[in-house]
């Protein structure tokens, strides 16, 4: 399931994707990943497509919030949670530091 949301991210040319490994931190998830997209038209097509491919390889249906509005997009896969930004809007809530992951060692690309 990550591998397909990672590989559907780079396919849409998301931008500063980061991978955090939450095992052992909470109970939501094993893996959060945070991504941004150009506009909220980027934002969209992003979370389209992860949403798209992650049921077509057979993930069943993932929870969506903010899809209307293209700010902030939550894509709940069960042990993947997939957050797709606009960049200020990521700028402003900061997941990266509020989970740890600022150590270079958790960054995807």
């Amino acid at each position: 399931m990550r591998a397909v949301a990672l590989t559907s991210l780079e396919d849409m040319k998301a931008e500063n994707t980061v991978e955090i490994d939450l095992a052992g931190k909470t109970s939501l998830a094993d893996t959060m990943i945070v991504t941004s997209g150009r506009s909220d038209r980027h934002v969209g097509a992003i979370a389209d497509r992860v949403i798209k491919d992650l049921k077509d390889k057979g993930f069943g249906n993932a929870r969506v919030e903010g899809l209307p509005a293209c700010d902030w997009v939550l894509i709940d896969a069960g042990d993947v949670l997939i957050h797709v930004f606009r960049p200020e809007v990521r700028g402003f809530y900061n997941l990266e530091k509020m989970w740890g992951a600022d150590r270079p060692q958790d960054r995807v690309s």
